[in-house]
């Protein structure tokens, strides 16, 4: 049977993708936001305001520290059994967790029990989206047809602006109400309705097909026995410079639409409604530029476009954090725009076809989870805690502009150091080299090896 697939395939397949990763990062970022606004006082009553803060936002960062575990269980099986089996799988695991967060009695009802329990679900909400990204980024990629793969691989990039942008929408329906049912029942809300988003996403997932470069590993029973330790053996390096790489756009992601929303409202006197509003209009104006980057990263290359973003968010974050300590609630959303909307989105558009091209088929779903979820840990997992600790250190956000900004340098030097060539000779090596390993082709370079990491020039 021929594994040509029909021409709407692609499309299919990166609707899918970017609908059912939007549900699931819906769930994730749900989280954050609930961490700034209400958790510290649902949670950790007996805490002064700032010290709940920061256990909040500590429950916040252990959820990644699951994430590199669901990534090697779910690359594992994904490398080996199919990654559509594994992204229903964590789809249905993560909507579970949030519900039973939203159902999750308070501190006030069951004492130090609530914040055990709320961390427990943390860490499942982790494992779980630790295989989400992966799997999520290999369908809409190893679908995409020549040329397209860039713009295709976005679209799982764009679920995270989208759910963020979600998460926030529902905080902001009931924002508004008095802080007695806010507190009480309100905040419960948008957890709770991630049951009907699950249910959406799993029934759209279910009807995609498997992707064609896992079911050409299958015919030709390549797949590898261990998928994780094959990854870390053949690809250390790549899977290093990928941690490196997606570092700043992590930290930048998780401080914009957490912590800067805890420190507007807390430290600027931001109204809350006002702070929400500025992360749903920054999240949906890098929704819509996701894939127009990654479209243009299919004409000027993946490493080119990266850096655009990479060099973008080193030089938003000194503006951003003036236009926020202005207090105004306009310029408050012009800060989150210029970094979370505009600067963040070359990077996040290019960064699907970016990583998952790094890793050969074999090992793709274990490579491209491993490092990105190892950036995680070191990166994003405690940014916002790192951010409230500076500023409750030193009452200034310098110290924060020279973190971030650190975090900036560190992943442009770790593209800096990617193989291979730039602009339009990378993407169509690695156009032509994917196409290879899917075997779309009737007959193979036998010098090409597979890899964006390994191409030459």
């Amino acid at each position: 049977m021929s594994h040509v697939k029909p021409a709407g395939s692609p499309a299919k397949v990166a609707l899918a993708s970017f609908i059912g990763t939007s549900v699931e990062y819906y769930d994730f970022f749900i989280y954050g936001t609930a961490a700034a606004l209400v958790f510290p006082r649902i949670f950790f009553p007996e805490a002064s305001p700032l010290m709940g803060t920061l256990l909040a936002f500590a429950t916040f960062g252990v959820g990644f520290f699951a994430r590199p575990v669901g990534g090697v269980v779910f690359g594992h099986f994904g490398d080996r059994v199919g990654r559509k089996k594994m992204l229903v799988i964590s789809l249905v695991g993560m909507g579970l967790s949030t519900v039973l967060m939203g159902l999750l009695p308070s501190y006030g009802t069951i004492g130090i029990l609530a914040p055990i329990l709320l961390t427990l679900l943390r860490l499942i909400q982790g494992f779980c989206v630790g295989g989400e990204w992966g799997g999520a980024v290999l369908m809409a990629v190893e679908h995409a047809p020549k040329g397209k793969k860039g713009f295709f691989g976005a679209f799982p990039q764009m679920g995270a602006p989208a759910g963020t942008g979600l998460a926030t929408f529902a905080f902001m329906l009931v924002a508004g109400m008095p802080d007695e049912q806010f507190y009480s029942w309100g905040w419960r809300l948008p957890f709770l309705i991630s049951a009907l988003l699950v249910l959406v996403g799993l029934i759209i997932r279910m009807k995609v097909d498997e992707s064609p470069a896992f079911e050409e590993l299958r015919k030709q029973n390549q797949a590898v026995k261990i998928p994780a330790i094959e990854a870390i053996r053949t690809h250390p390096r790549e899977i290093l410079l990928v941690a490196g790489i997606y570092l700043s756009q992590g930290v930048f992601a998780y401080i914009s639409m957490s912590y800067f929303v805890a420190y507007g409202t807390s430290v600027v006197g931001i109204p809350r409604g006002a702070a929400l509003q500025a992360v749903l209009v920054a999240a949906v104006i890098a929704t819509i530029l996701y894939p127009l980057f990654g479209a243009l990263s299919d004409r000027i290359g993946r490493k080119t476009t990266y850096m655009i973003g990479a060099a973008a968010m080193a030089a938003s974050i000194g503006p951003a954090l003036l236009l926020i300590n202005t207090g105004e609630p306009l310029y408050f959303m012009a800060a989150l725009t210029l970094v979370f909307g505009l600067a963040m989105s070359p990077a996040g558009g290019a960064t699907g076809s970016l990583f998952s091209m790094i890793f050969s088929p074999q090992v793709r779903y274990s490579g491209a989870s491993i490092g990105y979820t190892l950036s995680q840990i070191a990166g994003s997992a405690f940014a916002p805690l790192i951010a409230s600790a500076l500023y409750g250190a030193y009452q200034s956000t310098l110290p924060l502009f020279v973190y971030m900004l650190g975090m900036s340098l560190i992943s442009i030097i770790a593209l800096t150091l990617v193989p291979g060539p730039w602009g339009r000779k990378e993407a169509a090596m690695q156009d032509a080299n994917s196409e290879q390993s899917a075997g779309h082709r009737e007959s193979a370079a036998a010098s090409q090896p597979d890899g964006l990491g390994h191409l030459k020039a």
